[in-house]
């Protein structure tokens, strides 16, 4: 039994981690309104996490080579649980979106670490045993993270989901440092690309503040034009960065191969087609048809459900064929749910949500276990780290552009935190045929551009299907540790 204590460690950690995405959406309406926060500041709470995660990802992946996986997921486990205790203090919207992005930090150096100490710490079958266990508890925070947010907010208020994690967090300290083997210094660490991830960091927020600002003044005022085109020079200089860097933090040849192009579009696509438009489906669940927090949550449930149902076996299908193929098939049935979303109206109640939301929930189960693989399958072997951290990053990316493009969306046929306005099913079922839209398009592009790989995927570690699932390839992980 005692070997499967670092497990128990590293598995609170991502426990911790992936609840804290999905537990948000069902407690955005209280928060709106005990800050006073615009729609602005909601579309911050979420997306400032998740771009300090996909910013932070790979450079945490390069600091935990040179400083140590177990020390990297401590100084997570920390800083998450310090910003946790800032987020559940917050005086305003705008203190509580600056805590989330500090939180974000802490996620990336906890995203970057968990699958590779799993892998470092277990060796033959109890390896396998161990992954299981980790995707099972990945699988369970994605599906029960809207129902334990509905029940903290409902009981307690919107602040316990953030005080939460700190009695999680700490319990998951003191059993790494007991329990999970200390890090083995690692010689030759490469030089990491500070200057690289700084541009990326510029340009990814400058790109979704400007289309929040655009949702909330239009596209043609100086909010939104001067970020965007701030956007486009930051982007600039992470090319000319990335092209001089000997290690940088994203290889841009890559892109060079249309495949990996394409899975990296699919990436970012299905995790903002699938999950952005969650954020204002709670506002208009709770909201316009005024359920309590908890059962909102359980209205959204379904896609959870269905998504941790149906991943335990599409992940063997990685044992026949190429990947690809089960990513375009979830793209599409993300696409088509999302559509089926459309058939809500003004009369319409919270389940006439559950059709849509169950076969967006197959899609993603189908088609996030494979990812990674489908990416190494078409990349070289000595490229596989790089590979997982490029799918990890534009996952994020893709939930944070996909709120922003969303909410602009929503915006022009209503304001989402006013409950009695005109148009709102209206702007929501505008938010489904673009997302839709966007999966359904994204399925043909893997259809059209990815080849079937030549040899076997390098092997990984699925993780749960979700808006944030770590994933980590055995070929990037650090060598066994005493």
């Amino acid at each position: 039994m005692r070997r499967w204590w670092p497990l128990v460690a590293i598995c609170l950690g991502t426990f911790m981690l992936l609840v804290d995405v999905t537990i948000v959406n069902v407690a955005l309406p209280a928060m709106a309104g005990s800050l006073e926060s615009s729609f602005a500041g909601l579309q911050w709470v979420i997306d400032g996490y998740a771009l300090a995660l996909a910013a932070l990802l790979m450079v945490t992946g390069s600091l935990a080579d040179r400083f140590g996986r177990r020390r990297l997921y401590l100084v997570g486990l920390g800083v998450f649980a310090a910003a946790s205790l800032a987020c559940g203090l917050a005086p305003t919207a705008g203190a509580l979106v600056a805590a989330r992005v500090v939180q974000g930090a802490g996620g990336a150096a906890m995203f970057a670490t968990t699958a590779a100490l799993v892998a470092i710490t277990y060796h033959g079958r109890d390896r396998g045993t161990a992954f299981g266990v980790w995707g099972a508890v990945n699988g369970l925070a994605a599906a029960c993270g809207p129902l334990v947010g509905g029940v903290l907010t409902e009981v307690w208020g919107w602040r316990a989901i953030f005080l939460v994690n700190l009695p999680v967090a700490a319990l998951a300290v003191a059993l790494t440092l007991a329990v999970v083997a200390r890090d083995v210094r690692v010689d030759g660490a490469t030089r990491i690309d500070l200057a690289g991830a700084a541009a990326f960091t510029a340009a990814s927020t400058a790109l979704v503040y400007g289309l929040i600002e655009a949702g909330a003044v239009g596209w043609s005022a100086v909010g939104t034009v001067v970020p965007l085109v701030a956007a486009a020079v930051a982007l600039a200089v992470f090319v000319a960065v990335e092209r001089r860097v000997a290690h940088p933090v994203l290889d841009l040849a890559l892109f060079r191969n249309r495949s990996f192009a394409a899975l990296m579009v699919a990436a970012a696509v299905l995790s903002g087609a699938a999950f952005a438009h969650l954020a204002l489906v709670s506002l208009w669940l709770q909201e316009v048809l005024r359920l309590s927090p908890i059962r909102a949550g359980l209205a959204v449930v379904p896609l959870s459900i269905a998504s941790f149902v149906v991943s335990a076996a599409a992940g063997r299908l990685l044992h026949g064929g190429s990947p690809a193929r089960p990513v375009a098939g979830g793209l599409a049935l993300i696409g088509f749910g999302v559509l089926l979303l459309g058939v809500v109206d003004a009369g319409s109640g919270p389940w006439a949500l559950a059709p849509g939301l169950v076969v967006c929930g197959l899609g993603v189960g189908l088609a996030t276990p494979v990812l990674v693989s489908a990416t190494l399958a078409v990349l070289p072997p000595a490229k596989a780290g790089v590979g997982s951290a490029a799918v990890n990053t534009f996952r994020q990316l893709g939930l944070a552009v996909g709120l922003a493009v969303l909410g602009t969306v929503f915006a022009g046929y209503a304001n989402p935190t006013d409950p009695g306005a005109p148009g709102y099913t209206d702007g929501l079922d505008a938010v489904f045929l673009t997302a839709g839209v966007a999966a359904l398009a994204a399925a043909v592009l893997v259809v059209v551009l990815v080849r079937r790989p030549t040899s076997e995927p390098a092997a990984v570690a699925s993780a749960a299907p979700g808006p944030a699932a770590p994933t980590e390839p055995a070929e990037r992980r650090a060598p066994s540790v005493g």
